[in-house]
């Protein structure tokens, strides 16, 4: 992990995103990696306890509630896990799949996603995400109010998006309210450790490593991972598991996880992103540990003659 560090923190490629206008501040050297194992074990270098809002890795959190409360087959049939090979806040997306989100890590699916959360209120739905994440990174966990309120003044694509889910009976809640939960729930700062206790969790069949809490069973773990698979990294998610060949997702934030089942949990953080709007740091460090500890799923050697 050291030399991981030291290798890609020298790269000064990408830009810090600018569309929130409160993430335009992120300084560009910031470079954290931890690693969590199932059973604790943790290792942390650079700015792996620096703050920084959740972003886009909620989702994945979010949904594995929602596989828990819902299950697997009503999960699939409500929201899906097929890639859409189009940008993370895609429209046309939407409109070619009849209106159906297609998976939970694209904007339409989150939202789809946070709206299934249940409650009778907006604040119920909220309390119930909050208590979740928070099970799942082994603390409480508290929203950085100057980041919500700066997405909440620009979040008019995803407030269209959540009223044309409406418009299809894709969702049944209030396009705005749900809007404002989903903002909430990227609004959530981690650091780059808590991430890694977070994804630990999901690697180890829904049990914290920390606290040893089952926070949701493994069959809502595997749900989160095979949407991962597909999906984790929009896009670009093919090509993430050619090279890495874990389940993983980013942040627009600069936060990545990667999950490698049975053994543990990685996150990066360095806020510079590509034009898929993923962390290049983190996708480098990612791919080079990756391979350095033997982690990709996909990797096989030949048998040895009997």
């Amino acid at each position: 992990m050291a030399d991981a560090h030291a290798r890609f923190g020298v790269v000064h490629d990408g830009t810090v995103a600018d569309y929130i206008p409160a993430l335009a501040d992120a300084d560009p050297a910031l470079f954290g990696l931890s690693v969590v194992s199932v059973t604790g074990d943790s290792h942390d270098v650079g700015d792996a306890d620096h703050p920084f809002s959740i972003q886009s890795i909620s989702k994945a959190f979010v949904f594995a509630l929602v596989a828990q409360d819902l299950g697997h087959d009503e999960v699939l049939r409500r929201i899906g896990v097929d890639s859409t090979g189009l940008p993370f806040d895609s429209v046309m997306a939407l409109e070619l799949n009849g209106g159906a989100p297609m998976n939970p890590m694209v904007n339409a699916g989150a939202l789809a996603t946070t709206s299934l959360v249940p409650g009778a209120t907006p604040a119920e739905k909220w309390d119930r995400i909050v208590a979740g994440l928070s099970r799942f990174a082994g603390r409480p966990l508290e929203v950085d109010e100057d980041v919500y309120a700066s997405e909440a003044a620009t979040n008019q694509r995803n407030q269209a998006i959540a009223t044309l889910l409406q418009s299809y009976g894709s969702i049944d809640a209030d396009p705005v309210e749900a809007t404002d939960v989903y903002t909430r729930q990227c609004s959530l700062l981690v650091t780059a450790h808590d991430l890694a206790v977070m994804a630990a969790t999901l690697a180890d069949g829904g049990v914290n490593p920390l606290t040893r809490e089952q926070v949701v069973d493994a069959v809502a773990c595997r749900d989160v991972l095979a949407a991962l698979a597909t999906s984790g990294l929009y896009e670009q998610s093919g090509r993430w598991l050619a090279t890495i060949g874990l389940p993983g997702k980013s942040g627009v934030s600069g936060g990545i996880i990667t999950i490698a089942p049975g053994k543990g949990g990685l996150a990066t953080f360095s806020p510079p992103l590509d034009g898929a709007g993923n962390s290049v740091r983190g996708k480098l460090a990612t791919q080079h540990l990756s391979r350095a500890l033997g982690m990709n799923i996909f990797a096989s050697a030949p048998h040895p003659p009997s």
